[in-house]
């Protein structure tokens, strides 16, 4: 999709406020990534998870404010044209602490998204296994009529289409769910397709209403793992090459307290280990954090863990587990610039206007500024987004200031 003036805006709008990239439009001001997307696009995403059924765990590390999330949409979108499933999962101490798999399952379930088109983005991204499962009824479905079938025709297909489903499944009741699901759909019964919603968004289990579709329990951290295994075989089964999770702790981690920081190293290590069973299939996870310290904890843990993410992801070593952001910032002032200038780009298309020439200038004082400052509490890429479209701004109504780099400077309080 093009530029248009309403998607430059609305980047101008996010970046401008919160130093974040929009879900959609982050593509036009990406510089320094593409070394690295490019080989886990090959490496894995092309190749070893999709083709030869691999799964893998990369450890993202980038400071608040580094472009950690930046990076994780460019992964989504690189997984949407291998038409992977993808679930982008924000992760909180309070609603998705990672040391609690039920909810980290909850809420990779939640987040989950099919490949979705740059217009879909933009008119709001459904997210979730409910419109998940209606997309993958409304294709079977085309796809029978497409052959030919009639209504009584498509019944009768249905029928042993699901049946070879769910012997493709580990977890009979997250088989049970997603194929009773698909009939409900097929017969418009809105109150059961809600109820086994509820038990797959892990929402709470009735007994009585779900024994009726065969779900026998419900869903807590002794099964997690397993749903997360059922639910990438069910994604596999329904014609997808596999699930790209993505975690992103987006928020400072408050102190965790000695049993919670056990459980989230535990279940890392778990996560590590399960990639590397062949029952594990067809999925890549990213986990992004702001500091290596995170990982650290009680001894034993800890050094288990360590063994496991020791070795560093570039050119040379595409198996290296840990993919550090600020290696991929050779000549870090010469990134700032390039993301300046395609901002400044951005800015004109969103104000339909052309900056100063000596804008270019500006940008070089505000990333030199931003960078002086990269040992602080917010992150210089952060810094330096924010401020230089705040220097757009003061230019678009004042020009003249372009001439006058100290006042400027002044004006933007990054003296």
């Amino acid at each position: 999709m093009q530029l248009t003036s309403q998607i430059a805006r609305r980047i101008i709008e996010t970046v401008g406020s919160y130093g974040t990239p929009p879900e959609y439009g982050f593509q036009f001001f990406t510089a320094g990534l593409e070394p690295y997307l490019q080989i886990l696009r090959e490496e894995y995403l092309k190749t070893y998870i999709k083709e030869d059924g691999g799964a893998a765990v990369k450890i993202v590390i980038g400071t608040y404010g580094g472009g950690k999330t930046h990076f994780l949409y460019c992964l989504r979108e690189l997984a949407w044209q291998e038409n992977f499933a993808v679930s982008y999962v924000p992760l909180s101490p309070e609603e998705t602490p990672f040391y609690r798999l039920e909810s980290v399952y909850r809420s990779v379930i939640n987040n989950l998204t099919y490949p979705l088109s740059a217009q879909e983005i933009l008119q709001g991204m459904e997210k979730g296994v409910g419109p998940f499962l209606i997309a993958w009824y409304e294709r079977v479905r085309a796809g029978f009529q497409n052959a030919g079938l009639g209504e009584e025709e498509i019944e009768t297909e249905i029928g042993p289409y699901l049946d070879a489903l769910q012997r493709g499944i580990e977890n009979t009741n997250f088989a049970k769910a997603v194929t009773a699901a698909f009939w409900a759909l097929h017969y418009g019964e809105e109150q059961n397709f809600y109820h086994l919603l509820q038990w797959l968004k892990a929402e709470g289990y009735d007994r009585e209403v779900h024994r009726f579709f065969g779900i026998l329990s419900p869903i807590d951290r002794s099964n997690a793992f397993a749903m997360i295994r059922s639910l990438v075989q069910w994604i596999r089964q329904i014609g997808y090459s596999g699930l790209v999770i993505l975690f992103d702790e987006a928020e400072p981690i408050a102190s965790l307290g000695h049993k919670q920081r056990e459980l989230m190293l535990s279940n890392l290590r778990e996560l590590i280990d399960a990639c590397m069973l062949t029952s594990f299939r067809h999925v890549m996870v990213f986990y992004a954090i702001p500091d290596e310290r995170l990982l650290e904890g009680p001894s034993y843990i800890y050094e288990a863990l360590k063994q496991r993410i020791s070795s560093v992801f570039d050119f040379f070593n595409p198996s290296g587990v840990k993919i550090e952001l600020e290696r991929t910032k050779i000549d870090p002032i010469a990134l700032l610039l390039e993301i300046g200038n395609k901002l400044k780009n951005i800015y004109e298309v969103a104000y339909r206007m052309k900056l100063p020439q000596r804008t270019e200038t500006i940008i070089a004082t505000v990333a030199e500024e931003a960078y002086e400052r990269r040992f602080g509490d917010v992150g210089y890429l952060r810094l330096f987004v924010q401020n230089v479209i705040r220097a757009f701004h003061l230019l678009r109504q004042d020009p003249k200031l372009a001439e006058k780099d100290k006042k400027i400077k002044r004006m933007l309080n990054v003296s």
